[in-house]
Formats: structure tokens, C-alpha cells, sequence
């Protein structure tokens, strides 16, 4: 399974996007979010809280967590994951042979890694990573507000998306991969008012 083979305790709760990918639809006016895939870490009564896949930086990984840089997946940059606390870095990976206590499972085998650590002994080795800075949150209900609104799609997500290797084609190929009528919305023009 390329969703890193979801089990039955990595199930979100009914209504969560938890694992899932929320994908802007056009007409969302925010910039923060304009045609953005954002993937979800945890949606729950307290709020939700995700990292936007596909807005690659130009930073490299600052001191000291640069002893990570030569594990990153590529592009091996800097993600921007949002707009709330942009000084706070959020890692993603797959390891093999994790240790438990430096990281923590999203779903699957894909979890959060504590940057703190030496490399070397968080896992036997790391398969995939991408480093985050800030994240995209919202708080009780807000997301579920957006939702009904119909500012995302919650599609399902792949190991793939995460470390996708080209992230600026990322909102179209995630579009596109659902068939129907929903592949339609990728050929949207950027600018609406152009149409």
C-alpha cells in the first residue's frame, strides 16, 4: 500500500482528515492557501493541524539540525508548512527500524522525527524525510466550518505526496489522479477572473 499501509489503530476518528490530504479548491481566497495539498497530521474536537506539501523553500536546514540535511528526500530544501509558528520545524519520515522514543506515528509507517536527535540513533536508517518550517492549523470546528464551505477537497493521500520530488506540480497531479469529474478542477486557470 503507498498510504504506508494504514492498520486499524492508525484509523482517524469518523469525520477526521487525519492521513488525508486537504486540496484547496480555486475559489479559496486565502493566499496562504491558494492551490495548496496539505497534508494532515492530526483533526480532532481540539482542532487540526497539517503541513502544506507543495510550497518547496529555498532555505537550507538551519544549525544544528543541519547534521540532517544529507537525509532529506529531494528537493532537499526547506518546506514552508504553513502559516502558524514559522519558526517552529515539523519532520516527517519513514525510517526503518524506528526507535520509539524519537518519533511519533501520523499513520502507517510515516511519522514525526524529533530533530534534536543525532541521526544515527533514531532509526537503522531513514527512507524518506522532509522538513517542514511552521504548519497550518485550526482551531475547534474551524477546519469543519471551512469544509462545509467547500474552500478543500479531503482526498486520500500516498506516501508519495509527502515526498513528492516535484512539489509545484503536486496540486495537479493529486487532482488529476481522481478521475471523473473532480480531474477537471486541475485544468482551472490560475487566475479565475481570466476565464
Amino acid at each position: 500500500m503507498q498510504n504506508g499501509g494504514v492498520s486499524s489503530h492508525d484509523a482517524p476518528i469518523p469525520g477526521s482528515t487525519k492521513g488525508r490530504l486537504l486540496v484547496a479548491t480555486p475559489p479559496l481566497v486565502d493566499p496562504n492557501f491558494d492551490r495548496t495539498v496539505v497534508y494532515m497530521l492530526e483533526h480532532n474536537d481540539d482542532g487540526a493541524v497539517g503541513v502544506v506539501l507543495n510550497r518547496p523553500g529555498g532555505d537550507q536546514l538551519p544549525e544544528p539540525i543541519d547534521r540532517w540535511e544529507d537525509r532529506l528526500s529531494p528537493p532537499a530544501v526547506l518546506f514552508e508548512g504553513g502559516p502558524v509558528e514559522p519558526d517552529a520545524l515539523i519532520a516527517l519520515g519513514r525510517l526503518d527500524q524506528p526507535d520509539d522514543d524519537a518519533w511519533t506515528r501520523v499513520v502507517g509507517d510515516l511519522g514525526s522525527i524529533d530533530l534534536a536527535l543525532d541521526p544515527a540513533l533514531v532509526a537503522g536508517s531513514v527512507l524518506q524525510l522532509r522538513v517542514f518550517r511552521g504548519y497550518s492549523g485550526w482551531g475547534p470546528q474551524q477546519l469543519d466550518g471551512e469544509l462545509n464551505e467547500g474552500a478543500w477537497m479531503v482526498l486520500p493521500s500516498e506516501t508519495d505526496d509527502v515526498f513528492s520530488t516535484e512539489p509545484d506540480g503536486l496540486w495537479r497531479a493529486v487532482i488529476r489522479r481522481q478521475g471523473g469529474r473532480i480531474a477537471w478542477v486541475a485544468n482551472a486557470p490560475d487566475d479565475l477572473s481570466s476565464n
